[in-house]
C-alpha cells in the first residue's frame, strides 16, 4: 500500500494524527505546532477557492490589530458602562478618567489614566445569547452553521491584506481554545498560529536532541523526493499547502524573527509593567509580534461567565486586564505604534442589569460595550449609549457586524468586497455590517 493509499483509507481524525506524527518523525520538528492542527485538517478537505476579482486595499489607518477577547460574557455595567446611583449599578462606585465625562468601573484605576486614548462603543447589541454561537458570531460576523465554517475576522485581514513580514505568520492567537473560528473556508495557510502560553512562546521550533543540521537537511531532501511524485500527480492547492507548511516552518526556525516569540528577552521592568499574569504576558507578546510585523494578534482571557459572585469574580479577573491593557496602550504609544495598531477589547455579550440572589449576572446580548483604541480611532470618547439602568441601547445601536466592519475598514478592507466559498456562495468580511466611520480622527 502506498503512502497516498494509507492516508486516503483512514478516517479524518486518524489521518490528522498520522500526518502530525509524520511531520515530527520526518523532520524532527513539529509543523503542526507552527501552523495548527486545523491547517492540516483543512488541507484534507478544502476544495479550490479563488477570488474572482483582485482586491485593492483602501487606505489603512491600522497596519496591525491586537484583538483582546473576554470569553464568557463581560458585565458591561461593572466595567465600561457604569450606572452610578442605580440599583443595577452594583456595589462599586465608578471612576473618573482622563477622558472628560467618561466613567469606568472601579476595577480599572490604571486604565482610567489611559482613557484619553480609548473609544468605548457602549451601544453594542445582539440577538445571540448562547456562548458558542455568540463567540462564533463575534469572531466571524456570521451565525454558526453546521454546513459551513466561516473565516474569522483575523483570517480575512490576513488573506486580503497579506503579511507584513513574510517570515512570520500573518495571524496569531495566544491562549485560544481549539474550538475558536479560524481559517474557515479560506485556504489552510490563513489559519492562525496558536500559542498556548505567552510565557512558553513558540514550542518545537528548534531541532531535538540527536538531530544535527546535516541530518535535518537529509530528512528535508528525502521528504522533497517523496513529495515530488505525489505533487506532480495531484497538482492541487491542498497538496501544495501541506508542502508549503513545511517550507514556512523551516524558514521560521532559521529566522532571527523567531525571537519575537520570546518575552524573556524583555527587561524585568517591562515584564513587571504588563504584570505576571497570562493576560499581561499575552499583551506583551502581542506587542512584540506587531513590532516584528505580524498583522493580527488575538489574546484570550477566560472566566467571564459570572452567573454567581459576579463582583468577587470581577475583583479577581479585572486587575490583570487593567494592568495588561493599560501597559499595552502606554507602551505602543511610547514606541509610536499606537496610531497604526488598532486595539480591540470585546466579549460575546454583556450581562443582565438585574443582580440575582447569588450576586451574579446572567447572559445579556441586548446591550454591551466594546473598546477600541489606536489605529486611527479618536480617543477620549464614548460612542452610543444605554438607558440609565443599562437595559437597552438608546442611541447609535451597533451590531456585531458593524463593529467588525469598522475593524476591517481600519485595515483598508472594502466592506463590499465579495469572496466566494468553495461551494460558490458569496461572502463579505462583515456580512451586512456598516463601518462606524465617525469614530476615526
Amino acid at each position: 500500500m502506498t503512502l497516498h493509499d494509507l492516508i486516503r483509507t483512514t478516517d479524518i481524525p486518524t489521518r490528522r494524527a498520522f500526518l502530525s506524527r509524520l511531520a515530527s518523525s520526518m523532520l524532527g520538528a513539529s509543523a503542526v505546532a507552527t501552523f495548527g492542527p486545523s491547517a492540516l485538517a483543512n488541507t484534507l478537505r478544502l476544495g479550490t477557492q479563488d477570488p474572482q476579482n483582485p482586491l485593492v486595499l483602501g487606505h489603512a489607518s491600522a497596519k496591525h490589530v491586537i484583538y483582546l477577547f473576554m470569553r464568557g460574557g463581560m458585565s458591561h455595567i461593572d466595567t465600561f458602562d457604569p450606572k452610578p446611583g442605580k440599583s443595577t449599578g452594583g456595589p462599586n462606585e465608578p471612576l473618573r478618567t482622563r477622558a472628560d465625562g467618561v466613567l469606568v468601573g472601579s476595577y480599572f484605576p490604571k486604565l482610567a489614566e489611559q482613557m484619553d486614548k480609548v473609544c468605548l462603543v457602549s451601544s453594542m447589541t445582539s440577538k445571540q445569547g448562547a456562548h458558542s454561537q455568540a463567540q462564533y458570531l463575534m469572531r466571524t460576523s456570521y451565525e454558526l452553521r453546521g454546513t459551513i465554517q466561516h473565516p474569522s475576522l483575523g483570517a480575512w485581514c490576513h488573506h486580503l491584506g497579506g503579511r507584513h513580514n513574510p517570515t512570520l505568520p500573518g495571524h496569531v492567537t495566544i491562549g485560544g481554545a481549539a474550538d475558536m473560528a479560524g481559517a474557515g473556508f479560506f485556504p489552510p495557510e490563513f489559519a492562525p498560529l496558536p500559542i498556548g502560553s505567552a510565557e512558553d512562546g513558540l514550542q518545537n521550533a528548534s531541532l531535538p536532541r540527536g538531530v544535527d543540521e546535516e541530518r535535518f537537511q537529509r530528512r528535508l531532501k528525502r521528504l522533497a523526493e517523496l513529495d515530488k511524485a505525489f505533487g506532480e500527480k495531484h497538482n492541487q492547492r491542498t497538496v501544495q499547502a501541506y508542502s508549503k507548511a513545511y517550507t514556512e516552518a523551516t524558514g521560521l526556525m532559521r529566522s532571527s524573527d523567531l525571537a519575537a516569540f520570546d518575552i524573556g528577552l524583555e527587561s524585568a521592568a517591562m515584564q513587571a509593567a504588563y504584570g505576571d499574569t497570562p493576560f499581561g504576558s499575552g499583551c506583551l507578546l502581542a506587542r512584540r509580534l506587531v513590532e516584528h510585523g505580524v498583522r493580527y494578534v488575538e489574546v484570550m482571557s477566560d472566566g467571564w461567565d459570572t452567573h454567581a459572585d459576579n463582583f468577587d469574580r470581577l475583583g479577581d479577573l479585572c486587575p490583570a486586564i487593567d494592568q495588561g491593557l493599560s501597559a499595552l496602550l502606554a507602551d505602543l504609544d511610547a514606541r509610536g505604534l499606537l496610531q497604526k495598531t488598532m486595539i480591540v477589547l470585546v466579549s460575546e455579550f454583556g450581562r443582565t442589569p438585574d443582580i440575582d440572589q447569588d450576586q451574579g449576572r446572567n447572559h445579556y446580548p441586548q446591550a454591551f460595550t466594546a473598546l477600541l483604541a489606536g489605529g486611527g480611532v479618536r480617543g477620549g470618547q464614548r460612542f452610543g449609549s444605554t438607558d440609565p439602568e443599562g437595559r437597552q441601547v438608546i442611541t447609535e445601536p451597533t451590531t456585531i457586524q458593524d463593529l467588525n466592519a469598522t475593524i476591517a475598514h481600519a485595515c483598508g478592507i472594502p466592506n463590499d468586497y465579495v469572496l466566494t466559498s468553495p461551494s460558490g456562495r458569496p461572502f463579505r468580511v462583515a456580512d451586512k455590517g456598516q463601518p462606524l466611520t465617525s469614530l476615526f480622527a
